[in-house]
């Protein structure tokens, strides 16, 4: 196969597994939403939305989470790692979001990457998981199966956002990022695929013999 055909191939497999894949963060709104993402830097899903009811009873929109104070956010969200850092990024986001935004989480990437604790991953998420605007987040999962499947070099996070979207129509970008990533978790695990055992790693390189070493994000 060739790249085209591989990301045929690759989208109708997704489509096929997860025909409506479910946003593995729970949120209630898109200003919960992005603290959840905030909350999934170096963390698991499982755990963020473990942590999150707690959080989100006490504080739901920006207002709540200036009142419930640094050292209380730290406290809850503890469980997720790097408490610290994300306590303050959590607090003083939502203040420049009541101070600048009208308590809104804005709607453009400039805006939203301009907030503490929020990089480019983080507001693709937000654009597309929150306002359904296209975009294509590259984690982990994605940035080691793109390479697997050979529709990138892996040279860089950035690179591989840029080729994944050359490839796929921007209409799919939203839910084939989600189902990737679903399919990372599932059937090309880290340490077990290595890009020669799952559906997709095997029909899209047959000719493979020894395991990829992909590079990391």
């Amino acid at each position: 196969m060739n790249k085209l055909e591989r990301a045929d191939y690759i989208f109708k497999t997704l489509n096929r597994l997860y025909p409506k894949p479910p946003i593995p963060l729970k949120h209630t709104s898109i200003f919960t939403l992005l603290i959840a993402v905030i909350l999934s830097a170096q963390c698991t899903d499982i755990r963020v939305n473990s942590v999150t009811p707690k959080l989100f009873s006490k504080a739901k929109n920006p207002k709540e989470m200036v009142s419930l104070g640094v050292k209380e956010i730290k406290k809850i969200i503890k469980p997720c790692g790097l408490s610290p850092k994300k306590s303050r990024s959590i607090y003083n986001l939502s203040k420049i979001l009541l101070k600048k935004f009208s308590g809104k989480v804005p709607k453009s990437f400039e805006e939203l990457e301009s907030l503490p604790g929020v990089g480019h991953k983080t507001a693709s998420v937000v654009m597309g998981q929150g306002f359904n605007i296209p975009a294509f987040p590259v984690d982990t999962h994605v940035h080691r199966l793109a390479q697997r499947w050979r529709l990138t070099d892996g040279k860089s996070v950035k690179k591989t956002e840029i080729d994944l979207k050359r490839i796929f129509p921007k209409e799919k970008w939203n839910k084939l990022h989600i189902q990737i990533i679903l399919y990372g978790r599932e059937y090309c695990k880290a340490r077990k695929c290595y890009g020669l055992y799952c559906q997709i790693c095997k029909n899209c390189n047959p000719k493979r013999k020894k395991p990829i070493k992909t590079k990391k994000s």
